[in-house]
């Protein structure tokens, strides 16, 4: 009997801290995003010449930032 109730106490905690790392992530990414996009206007302003790479930062910069988005958005905040 307390066995079984230390092995439910610990998957609590598990599922806990692997709900917190999928707000951490989701963090990173939105932050990644955020620093391509300015990184990408920067590069608008200054008209540099490479609009593949300005192309290519912006699209990846716009999918971290809405997966990050989304993690952070979607996953539940379970902590006491």
């Amino acid at each position: 009997m307390v066995c079984n109730l230390f092995l439910k106490k610990a998957s609590i905690n598990k599922n806990d801290t692997i709900m917190n790392m999928k707000r951490v992530f989701g963090a990173i990414l939105s932050i990644l995003g955020i620093i391509g996009l300015i990184y990408t206007g920067f590069m608008i302003i200054n008209r540099t010449n490479g609009i593949t790479t300005m192309i290519v930062v912006g699209v990846i910069s716009i999918i971290f930032f809405t997966s990050g988005m989304g993690l952070v958005r979607n996953t539940a905040d379970e902590t006491k």
